[in-house]
C-alpha cells in the first residue's frame, strides 16, 4: 500500500492502464476508417448501444447491482452528459477535419484542464510532482504538434472541437469524483453509455437513417473494434482508473495514448507526421 501511495497508481490496475493505452491509442485511426462509410452520429450510436449492451451483459453475468439509486439519477445524467454526450459528439466531428494522430494529440490535452479543475473543485493537492508531470506531458504534446501547427491552423473547426472534447472529458471526470454514483464500475459505465447517447441516437434517427449502407470489410472491422475494444473494454478500464485514483493521477495516466495514436495512424492509414 505504501508503495502504491508513493507512486500514485495502484499496481493492481496497471493492466487496465496498459489495455486503455493500447486500445484507445489504436482506436483513433479505426474511427477515421469507420467514418469513411458510416455517418458520424450513426457510428457513435452503434458504438454506444453495443458498448452499453456488452457491459450490461457482463454486469448481469457477474450478478452486479444494476439499479441506479433513485436519488442519484441527476448526477448520473450530469456525468454522462460531459463524459459521453459532449465528448463523443465533439470528437467524432472533430476527427473529420484532421489526421487521426493530430486529433488524438489535441484530445489528450485533457490533463491540462483536469488537473487544475481537480484542484479547484475537489481540493486535490497540486504537488510539485503532479505539476511537473503536467508540464512534461504538455511539453511532449507541443513537441508532437510543433511541425503540425500549420495543419492545425488550417482546420480551426476540428481543433476547436477536439479541445472542447478534451475539456468536456476533464470536467466529466471531476464531476464523477465529486458526485459519485453508488454502482460497480461495469454497471456505471453501461448506464453512462446508454443515457449519454440518447441525444446522439435521436440525431442519427432524425438526420442519417436514409444514408446508411452495407459496409465493406475495413470499416466493418473498425466498427467492431470500437464496440468491443474501445467501448466495452476501454471504457470500463477508464472508469475503473478514474474512480480509483485522484483526477490528477488518472489524467496524467492518459498521456501515452496519443503517442500510440500517432504511430497507429501511420500503420493503419499511412499518415506521415514529421519527425
Amino acid at each position: 500500500m505504501k508503495r502504491e501511495e508513493r507512486h500514485g497508481f495502484p499496481a493492481a490496475i496497471l493492466w487496465a492502464l496498459a489495455a486503455l493505452t493500447l486500445g484507445w491509442g489504436f482506436n483513433w485511426p479505426m474511427i477515421k476508417l469507420a467514418l469513411t462509410e458510416v455517418p458520424e452520429l450513426s457510428f457513435r450510436s452503434l458504438c454506444l448501444l453495443g458498448g452499453a449492451a456488452g457491459l450490461f451483459a457482463v454486469a448481469a453475468y457477474a450478478r452486479l447491482p444494476l439499479r441506479v439509486p433513485r436519488t442519484q439519477w441527476g448526477r448520473l445524467l450530469l456525468i454522462a452528459f460531459f463524459n459521453i454526450t459532449l465528448w463523443n459528439i465533439c470528437s467524432v466531428y472533430g476527427i473529420g477535419y484532421m489526421a487521426s494522430g493530430r486529433a488524438a494529440i489535441l484530445a489528450f490535452t485533457m490533463p491540462l484542464w483536469g488537473v487544475p479543475l481537480s484542484a479547484w473543485l475537489l481540493k486535490e493537492r497540486l504537488s510539485a510532482r503532479r505539476i511537473l508531470g503536467v508540464g512534461l506531458g504538455m511539453g511532449a504534446i507541443l513537441l508532437l504538434l510543433s511541425n503540425e501547427m500549420q495543419a492545425v491552423q488550417a482546420a480551426p473547426k476540428g481543433t476547436l472541437l477536439m479541445l472542447c472534447a478534451a475539456l468536456s472529458w476533464a470536467f466529466g471526470t471531476v464531476i464523477m469524483k465529486r458526485y459519485p454514483v453508488d454502482l460497480p464500475v461495469a454497471s456505471l459505465t453501461a448506464w453512462q453509455l446508454l443515457v449519454g447517447g440518447i441525444p446522439i441516437y435521436a440525431g442519427a434517427l432524425a438526420f442519417e437513417l436514409h444514408s446508411l449502407q452495407p459496409l465493406t470489410l475495413g470499416p466493418a472491422v473498425a466498427v467492431a473494434y470500437n464496440i468491443f475494444i474501445a467501448f466495452i473494454l476501454c471504457q470500463w478500464a477508464w472508469f475503473k482508473i478514474a474512480t480509483t485514483v485522484p483526477v490528477g493521477v488518472s489524467s496524467l495516466s492518459t498521456l501515452m495514448i496519443p503517442v500510440v495514436g500517432v504511430f497507429s495512424g501511420m500503420l493503419v492509414l499511412s499518415e506521415r507526421p514529421h519527425w
